[in-house]
């Protein structure tokens, strides 16, 4: 068991004058969670976390940070920002694992697993021992690990965790997803990373951060922080700033970073770009170009979005990282797919059935510009949008499926504690406005196992069925409770039940009772 004092994890710590003694041996932001020896953090996210002190003293908690004055029976440590001091502590109890790693940071609304494991597989083909965090799992050598239900950066301890753990494999990079969220509150550094990539910036929690521009600035910290590490790395590399230059963001992406810039994308002025794309059910094809290097990418990763991620990858570790091109390409091919992303369910149907994570409303656009392509015949949606989220997006998914697809369904996508009926209420208005008719070219049902079942019903030969927002994801939420879900296990269910043939159960629901 690893044994830190509140000394060691406080030291260089700014703006605090002393620290009183006591030894850890874990950290906690969850009071629930707390095993005794813990340190725990009162954060002040969504609720404040002081009231919950109580919770976790009796719970064992050897120690407390928080920022309010406050006397208690155990070590208690008072600072101005409870969040940065848990990304501090985590990366001290840990040693500072950064210090020895070349880290890329991903970051965006759309496209950052998918950039992740790109710049994974093409890290692997050039023979360099590579970790990933990501929000689908973390990969250490042969270990994979689930980082959690639902997506987003683990937590700041659960992060540095992964990082020393990714050290002591006797591992030298890691690539890791982060999140606006991971990134506002603090859960990664930015000056730990030396390579900042950016898919885009779209309309995406903005529940959370109020507004583009304060969702924005959270991407922000990842470049912000390039270059101005406060502890030195063992083995540095020049930092830099990968772009997205066809995107809203580039601009003031470009203006708050000090770290030298690469852009890539369509736009004329864009340093790595593509030509002659071809798409197709199978394959993407294109020609990707930047300084020094000309390369025919051919992958089975389709959909033209990809072309995005893909010259985002080559641009990190070809002018990143040095990475030989012929290496950087046989990186890119080696990779097949990626969880719920545009993952095709074939059990021999006359009709394709996709999953996919799409669940913002540029990503849901993109997908269904890409099925329309993909397809001579029509384009079926299901999808929902999320309670105690963004809820503007709602109309704009609605208004875009009643634009882009033949049939849209509208269902459940963790209602959480509000009323999806009103939730779908909202939706439905919303394809209304564009020309959506209720019944015809749209429909309502909540239960999103018969949502799936309802679209294949419709299909005919040659049509596609998406099941979008949930991708890889294995849980949905209904009130509190998390209820066991894959769309992809939903999907071959349904497609089962359609064919007569040999397949899973549809997982449950609590709605799947309003249907019976």
């Amino acid at each position: 068991m690893t044994k830190k004092t509140l000394a060691h994890l406080f030291a260089g710590y700014p703006t605090l004058s002393a620290v009183p003694q006591g030894e850890v041996t874990g950290i906690a932001v969850d009071s629930r969670k707390v095993v005794p020896g813990d340190i725990f953090v009162a954060t002040s996210d969504r609720v404040d976390g002081h009231k919950y002190i109580p919770d976790a003293i009796q719970h064992g908690a050897a120690a407390i940070v928080g920022s309010q004055p406050l006397s208690l029976a155990v070590p208690y440590v008072q600072v101005e920002d409870s969040r940065g001091a848990l990304a501090y502590i985590s990366a001290a109890f840990y040693d500072f694992p950064a210090d020895d790693l070349t880290l890329i940071g991903v970051t965006g609304s759309d496209g950052k697993t998918t950039t992740v494991n790109f710049i994974y597989q093409i890290l692997k083909a050039a023979g360099i021992k590579t970790g990933m965090i990501s929000t689908v799992n973390a990969i250490i050598g042969d270990q994979f690990l689930d980082t959690g239900l639902h997506v987003t950066t683990p937590e700041a301890f659960e992060v540095q965790k992964y990082l020393r753990q990714i050290l002591d494999a006797g591992l030298t990079h890691v690539v890791l997803e982060t999140t606006s969220h991971g990134l506002a509150a603090r859960r990664v550094l930015g000056e730990d990373f030396d390579i900042g990539v950016v898919t885009n910036i779209t309309h995406e929690h903005l529940d959370y951060h109020g507004s583009w521009e304060a969702y924005l600035a959270a991407k922000a910290l990842l470049f912000e922080g390039l270059g101005t590490r406060r502890r030195p790395k063992s083995n540095p590399i020049q930092p830099l700033a990968v772009l997205n230059r066809d995107d809203r963001s580039y601009a003031p992406l470009a203006e708050r970073t000090t770290a030298p810039q690469i852009s890539y994308g369509l736009d004329a002025q864009a340093q790595v770009t593509a030509a002659q794309i071809e798409n197709s059910t199978q394959t993407l094809r294109f020609v990707a170009s930047g300084p020094g290097f000309e390369l025919p990418v051919e992958t089975h990763m389709i959909g033209n979005y990809n072309v995005a991620n893909i010259l985002a990858a080559l641009s990190a570790t070809i002018l990143g990282l040095g990475i030989d091109p012929q290496t950087a390409l046989q990186g890119i091919t080696r990779l097949d797919g990626v969880p719920g992303r545009m993952e095709a369910i074939d059990l021999g149907q006359d009709f394709l059935a996709i999953v996919d994570f799409a669940h913002t409303p540029f990503a849901l656009q993109a997908a269904l510009q890409a099925g329309r392509k993909m397809t001579g015949g029509r384009v079926i949606a299901v999808f929902g949008s999320a309670g105690l989220r963004d809820k503007q997006k709602r109309r704009m998914m609605a208004e875009i499926s009643a634009q882009n697809a033949d049939l849209t369904i509208l269902t459940a996508e963790d209602p959480r504690t509000e009323s999806l009926e009103d939730i779908l209420a909202e939706m439905a208005a919303g394809a209304e406005s564009k020309g959506g008719v209720e019944g015809e070219t749209f429909f309502r049902i909540p239960d999103r196992g018969e949502a799936i079942r309802f679209a294949l019903r419709q299909a005919r030969p040659g049509d596609l069925v998406f099941a979008l927002g949930k991708g890889h994801e294995q849980s949905m939420c209904f009130e509190e409770t998390e209820y066991p879900w894959d769309d992809r296990t939903a999907m071959r269910a349904a497609l089962s039940e359609f064919l007569g043939v040999e397949g899973p159960q549809m997982p449950y629901l609590p709605t799947q009772e309003e249907t019976k």
